[in-house]
């Protein structure tokens, strides 16, 4: 059934204009339209992302969206010059923050938020 079948990230924004200069401009998401009225659609490795207008954007209190990437301590610097902020989440089991990245054994993760509060993630890959 769906096994075999692609499946894209979804997240509910405010304002559209913000999430294209957020989502193309400072992730550098390659933009997959056309657009739908009220939707802008992005590829991102070989993953594609929905972004949509919704009154309910940022009210989900966990992570959305979630990267794989080779070096999340090279990516957390990429973005932090573009001015983007990171999340420091205390009380994780066995984990400790080393300056923006979460570590807890060979994992390391950083989070982030889009400019309706949407968590957005980076997770170290093989």
């Amino acid at each position: 059934m769906l096994g075999d079948k692609d499946a894209i990230a979804t997240v509910a924004v405010k304002d559209l204009e913000a999430a294209r200069e957020f989502y193309g401009g400072k992730l550098g998401l390659r933009p997959a339209g056309p657009d739908e009225p009220g939707t802008l659609g992005y590829k991102s490795g070989s993953s594609a992302l929905l972004v949509y207008e919704s009154q309910f954007a940022g009210t989900n209190q966990a992570t959305a969206v979630t990267w794989i990437v080779g070096d999340v301590d090279g990516e957390v610097q990429a973005l932090k010059a573009k001015g983007i902020s990171f999340e420091h989440y205390e009380g994780l089991p066995d984990t400790r923050l080393e300056g923006d990245v979460h570590v807890s054994g060979d994992m390391r993760v950083a989070w982030f938020k889009d400019p309706d509060g949407n968590i957005l993630a980076l997770v170290k890959g093989r």
